[in-house]
């Protein structure tokens, strides 16, 4: 079992370079990022989309772009991986997108992993133009868009919602035929179909039956004429609970990441020395 870690970067919390240095000393394998461009203080949408969703924790709108902070790690680790946990494909250019992550691919020599969602905050979605009850199919879209950025040497594309002429766009992945694209969401069905169409790996939040879905996801995936040995599984977010990760590694997972809190350095670092048993196990 692969161990990463998962963290809101924040102007207050450790910064991205000690992080990734101390990460990296003790032997953990990857370090996955969030982002939110901005929070609107209307809060019409609830923490998550949930009903019922405790305030919003201010990291939400305190957070460092991510391929920036991504950028720095990387630069200035050797063997630790990294990614987005997770990039708002909606809000963001694909053509610019794009770009970043086939960036990030080759900075790191291939230690970059894409990881995607749909996001759930209709107001921030809105901000950046984007209605968000076709947020789906415009993620869809986009990928598509990228995936021909990365991998051909002239590209066109018209879909119902993007179009791009024929264009030319380097540099190409470093990773073949491009990094990793991973799924970070729930069980839901529009996610589940996502992850068997289009991904690479599926990294389920809090999963709360997991058996059950991963069933759903093989199911939709030989559907698609997919082996669900193509997709890689892991755990968002998860307690450093080694008998819980037992179970997990038992249907099929493969890496877990545990949850840092967005605080200083004095707070993250003696809990990596806390957690660095399990690395080592």
């Amino acid at each position: 079992m692969r161990v990463g870690v998962n963290i809101f970067l924040t102007d207050y919390s450790i910064q991205p370079v000690q992080l990734g240095e101390e990460l990296e000393a003790r032997g953990y394998e990857s370090l996955w990022v969030a982002e939110h461009s901005h929070i609107p203080t209307s809060r019409a949408t609830p923490w998550g989309g949930r009903k019922d969703a405790p305030p919003l924790p201010e990291e939400y709108w305190h957070t460092h772009d991510s391929f920036v902070a991504l950028a720095a790690i990387a630069a200035t680790t050797d063997r630790l991986k990294v990614g987005t946990g997770i990039a708002l494909v909606a809000q963001r250019d694909p053509i610019w997108l794009a770009k970043e992550v086939v960036s990030l691919d080759v900075i790191s020599k291939g230690r970059f992993e894409f990881g995607i969602g749909f996001g759930w905050n209709r107001e921030e979605m809105a901000s950046h133009g984007i209605d968000a009850r076709t947020r789906h199919k415009l993620v869809r879209e986009k990928i598509a868009l990228m995936k021909a950025l990365w991998t051909e040497d002239r590209v066109s594309y018209r879909g119902e919602m993007i179009n791009l002429e024929e264009s030319w766009a380097w540099p190409k992945p470093y990773q073949k035929p491009h990094p990793p694209i991973v799924m970070g969401s729930g069980g839901g069905p529009m996610a589940l179909a996502a992850v068997a169409e289009y991904c690479d790996g599926w990294m389920p939040v809090h999963p709360q039956n997991l058996a059950r879905d991963l069933a759903t996801l093989h199911g939709l995936m030989e559907q698609a004429g997919r082996d669900p040995s193509e997709v890689e599984i892991g755990v968002y977010g998860t307690d450093p609970d080694p008998e819980k990760w037992k179970e997990y590694e038992a249907l099929g997972v493969s890496r877990v990441l545990i949850f840092l809190p967005p605080a200083p350095a004095d707070v993250v670092v003696p809990l990596l020395d806390q957690h660095r048993h399990l690395v080592e196990n």
